[in-house]
């Protein structure tokens, strides 16, 4: 009989044991301070049971406006350092939802190369951590790296390590795309923070590299009151949730949620429609995949079910 159980126990833990190496490994890079849904597309990840987080890394949001203004959003622009903000707002929802055993580095603080192009990388602990993350990958497996801010800390790992290259899956949020016309649109905010990232991705060849555009990410669209009653200030993590969007937004009756529309169609890919892409005409000719559809709704209740587990 103790045998029996012995070997019933032996073949439950390994049942367990390989349930969780089959976990995608996914990492994260997040401009966290920009706006309000980061902090969405967060929570979605982290409360996530079929994937294993393995990383958070911060992202700058530097741009013109810090220079001639004196707000961004709810930030004074005097002094702000955007990389900073994203990492603090990393570790306060981490530590919300007892997690902070999550790694969570620095990242970069400002783009790569110059403002006339270039491709000098841009070394941080996020850079690093993502080369060390896509090294302790199997054979044969595949990091996934989503981003949604500027692209600088996946593209400064690829430089710094280009060996890595087949080891990494990029799910990246930016530019505009059309899947009618086929015509691409770089002048969008995650792009123009680091356009330089942005195209030595899309001419590295051989990359995997998927891009969901304003367009697709577009039709994800929360509203205010609905979402103020939806969030339980009761709840720590959901209380953050809501005063993210009364501290950053309050003048919005709605809001895009951009970032939560790519970790959502991540997650569920059933739920959206990915097509092949040419990349633009001005960088090295091959192809990439987009984000063609989404189904908004489908997505939306798929957040709010898994929140309120």
């Amino acid at each position: 009989m103790l045998k029996n159980n012995m070997i019933l126990l032996f073949f439950a833990v390994f049942s367990c044991f390989t349930t969780s190496a089959q976990k995608q490994k996914v990492w994260l890079d997040a401009d966290t301070g920009n706006e309000m849904d980061d902090l969405y597309a967060i929570v979605r990840l982290v409360k996530d049971l079929n994937i294993e987080l393995v990383g958070i890394s911060s992202a700058h949001f530097n741009n013109p406006d810090l220079l001639v203004f004196e707000k961004w959003n709810a930030y004074p622009t005097k002094g702000l350092n955007t990389v900073a903000e994203s990492q603090r707002l990393n570790a306060e929802i981490l530590k919300a939802m007892g997690r902070t055993d999550i790694p969570h580095p620095l990242g970069a603080d400002r783009q790569i190369g110059r403002a006339w192009g270039q491709q000098d990388p841009r070394d941080s602990e996020a850079a690093r951590a993502i080369i060390a993350a896509a090294n302790a990958m199997p054979e044969g497996q595949k990091l996934d790296v989503i981003t949604i801010g500027a692209m600088t800390n996946i593209a400064s790992a690829l430089i710094l390590a280009p060996e890595i290259k087949s080891r990494i899956r990029c799910f990246a949020l930016g530019a505009q795309y059309n899947p009618q016309t086929k015509v691409w649109n770089k002048n969008e905010f995650n792009i123009r923070n680091d356009l330089n990232a942005f195209d030595y991705l899309l001419n590295l060849e051989g990359f995997d590299f998927t891009v969901m555009s304003l367009e697709a990410a577009y039709p994800l669209q929360f509203n205010r009151e609905d979402t103020y009653q939806r969030l339980d200030e009761n709840h720590k993590v959901e209380k953050i949730l809501e005063n993210r969007w009364r501290e950053q937004n309050p003048q919005d009756k709605t809001r895009i949620m951009w970032d939560l529309a790519l970790v959502e169609a991540y997650l569920k890919p059933e739920l959206a429609k990915i097509e092949t892409a040419s990349t633009p005409p001005e960088n090295n000719q091959r192809e990439i995949r987009v984000y063609a559809k989404i189904d908004e709704k489908a997505l939306a209740d798929d957040f709010w079910n898994v929140l309120k587990k």
